[in-house]
């Protein structure tokens, strides 16, 4: 086999990311030839454009996220792809969503913080829960009375959001003008989240949105921001904050 013919190169990369089941970054590619026959980064990734040229009219689609490249299911088709397993899936709560997107936005940000803007106690499960996800973190300690722990998000709620970098996360003004999507897999009751690698995650009643694997932080934002309620403050304090750091 040729390692420098990006066509030749393609299937095996293939193979490879559908044996892992996970994000495999350049450099762990490389370190699965022998040092011989071992291709240069850019031959990887002319292998790797042309497997994504052969996903287009498929099932499934080649995605670079923050932690590597993989092989994943289009999301289109995860309302039927779900339906492989029967147990009723858990939900999220607008409380944890509005939690997620206020530390996606501020991080790193204090508990405290995100009550005041809230205007509501944070519930501790929510905290615990996006901790054991994995998509939050504790980045360091506020220097102020009581030393409150500050958080931010990790590399795996890049990956789940399919997002390379915090620079992708949509523009909250550009969220505003979005209608919420027709037939959203998010109001799919039969798409099962544990079965697609979710954790247990707060229950609550129906209409709370269900987030599948691999949705766009853009689909979850619209959807909460449409939800009949809407937000306390409807995004306009993290907007507000967006504008004062760009005038300072």
């Amino acid at each position: 086999m040729n390692y420098t013919d990006p066509k030749q190169l393609a299937p095996l990369l293939e193979a490879i990311l559908l044996a892992a089941g996970r994000p495999l970054t350049l450099e762990r590619l490389a370190e699965l030839f022998e040092e011989y026959e071992r291709p240069e980064p850019a031959h990887l990734r002319a292998g790797l454009a042309v497997l994504g040229g052969s996903c287009r009219k498929r099932g499934f689609e080649l995605k670079e996220v923050a932690s590597g490249y993989r092989l994943q299911v289009r999301e289109k088709y995860a309302p039927w792809v779900g339906r492989l397993w029967e147990e009723r899936p858990p939900r999220y709560s607008r409380a944890m969503l509005e939690t997620l997107a206020l530390i996606a936005y501020r991080q790193p940000i204090t508990r405290g913080e995100i009550e005041e803007v809230r205007g509501v106690a944070v519930n501790s499960q929510i905290v615990k829960t996006l901790l054991e996800r994995d998509w939050i973190r504790v980045v360091g300690y506020r220097d102020v009375p009581g030393r409150p722990a500050m958080f931010a998000t990790t590399k795996a709620f890049l990956d789940y959001f399919d997002l390379r970098s915090l620079d992708q996360l949509p523009p909250l003004a550009e969220v505003r003008q979005l209608e919420p999507e027709p037939a959203s897999v998010l109001e799919d009751p039969e798409l099962s989240l544990a079965a697609l690698g979710v954790g247990d995650a707060e229950a609550v009643e129906e209409g709370t949105p269900v987030i599948p694997e691999r949705t766009s932080f853009r689909t979850l934002l619209t959807e909460l921001d449409a939800m009949e309620t809407g937000l306390k403050t409807d995004f306009d304090d993290l907007r507000q904050a967006a504008d004062e750091d760009e005038e300072g």
